[in-house]
Parts: structure tokens; sequence; C-alpha cells
């Protein structure tokens, strides 16, 4: 495997609530996207990103099934990040979305909670792996507004689902066969909020290279008015 990654804090914001993680000796890629302020969100996405793997590596190693052990991986980081958040008024109300995928021989797992996404780029086409669990995304589903409309909706940035706010958490889980030459992009939604998924498609596939893709979907990010931060793993299957 090969790829590029890329993390921003953008023109705007003071920080960067963002957090990645490429874990190659397991197989493991995954964004993350923090909220609350006093940089908690940045406290709840870093946190929820190096406890999943240290989880995951030992339940992979304890011979644990590996849709089980990436579930479980991402739980165990909601309970440890929600019960840091109960000891420290600092950090109360702290989150992150987590996005992470992990190859398993010619498949991949994704696991999903919130608005950071996946998407499949293969033979010309890209394939949305992810739901995002947000109030525009429940609207889109039950007709209420149309994809085009929720890029601009003044609440697209609701989510409905994320790591640190219960103790109790729902993980969705998609497995994806795999095959030589495809692409895998993860990324935060100071992407996907501002470049349509066609677009995402036809800059990796006319770049020279995938630090040269994920270099020019971050001008274009900005250069369509995104403030957010924003976060980019491309990985070459």
């Amino acid at each position: 495997m090969r790829w590029a990654q890329v993390t921003d804090t953008g023109p705007v914001r003071a920080a960067n609530e963002d957090s990645l993680i490429v874990s190659p000796e397991i197989g493991l890629f995954a964004v993350a996207d923090g909220m609350g302020g006093h940089q908690a969100g940045e406290v709840a996405s870093s946190m929820a990103l190096v406890l999943m793997e240290r989880e995951l590596k030992k339940r992979l190693g304890n011979g644990e099934r590996p849709e089980n052990a990436l579930i479980d991986s991402v739980k165990e980081a909601n309970r440890s990040i929600y019960e840091l958040a109960l000891r420290n008024p600092r950090l109360a109300g702290m989150g992150t979305t987590v996005t992470a995928c992990l190859r398993c021989l010619n498949e991949i797992l994704v696991a999903q909670v919130g608005d950071s996404r996946a998407y499949l780029l293969r033979d010309g086409l890209i394939v949305r792996l992810t739901e995002d669990h947000s109030l525009v995304q429940e609207l889109v589903k039950n007709g209420g507004i149309t994809e085009e409309q929720a890029l601009s909706h003044p609440h697209r940035n609701v989510l409905t689902r994320a790591l640190g706010t219960s103790p109790f958490l729902e993980v969705d889980l998609k497995r994806v066969g795999i095959k030589p030459g495809d692409l895998l992009l993860l990324c935060t939604d100071g992407l996907s909020g501002y470049l349509r998924a066609e677009e995402i498609m036809s800059t990796v596939f006319t770049s020279p290279g995938l630090e040269a893709a994920v270099q020019t979907l971050l001008l274009k990010a900005f250069q369509y008015g995104g403030t957010d931060n924003v976060t980019i793993i491309l990985v070459e299957l």
C-alpha cells in the first residue's frame, strides 16, 4: 500500500480539532473531527484515534475477529472520552467523529460515527462508503431536502451521533471488497462540505500522484470558501 495524508487548520480557525492516524502494520486508516470548546475537540479527536489503535492492536493480537475488534475499539474509545469529560469540567461536552478503515486481505472494514467520510475510487468512478450521522442527512433521507441543498443548509454541522457524548454508542460497520488499483479516500467535512464527490474524483484521477492529489484537494476546499479544518488520507490499495 501507498498513501498520502494532510491535515490543516484552515484559513480561519485558531486550532486544528481534526486528527488522523495511519497504522500500516495493522492496516488501519482513520480520521476524526473533534468538537467542544477550549481545545476539547482536539483532545477528543486525538484521544479517540490513539485509544482505538491501541485497543485494536491488542484485540487483533488476541485473535479477535477483525469486525468485532474494530467496533469494540471504537466503543472503548467512546467510553474513555465520555468518562474523562465527566471528570474534567473543562472538557465537558467534548466529542468527535470517527471514520476508520481496516484492511483485511481482499476487503476493508469501515467503521463510522458522525459525518466524516470514506470514499472508494475505482475505474473512473467514486462510491461513498459511509452515511453521515447528521441532521441534514436525515432530512435528505426523508425527502425534506436535496443533496444539493444539504451542502448549504444552515444546520449541516449538527450531528446525530458522535463519540464521547453518551456512554452507549452505535457504530455503523460496512464490508467492502477491494481489488488492485482501488483508491480509498477518508476525509473530514472540511473537504466533503465544500467539494462534491464528482470533483473529488476528478481531482484525484487527474493528479500526477497521491501527494499532489491531497494537496490539490486541500487548496480547492479553501478556494471554494472552506473555513473549517481539513483532513484527508488517500490510500492506494
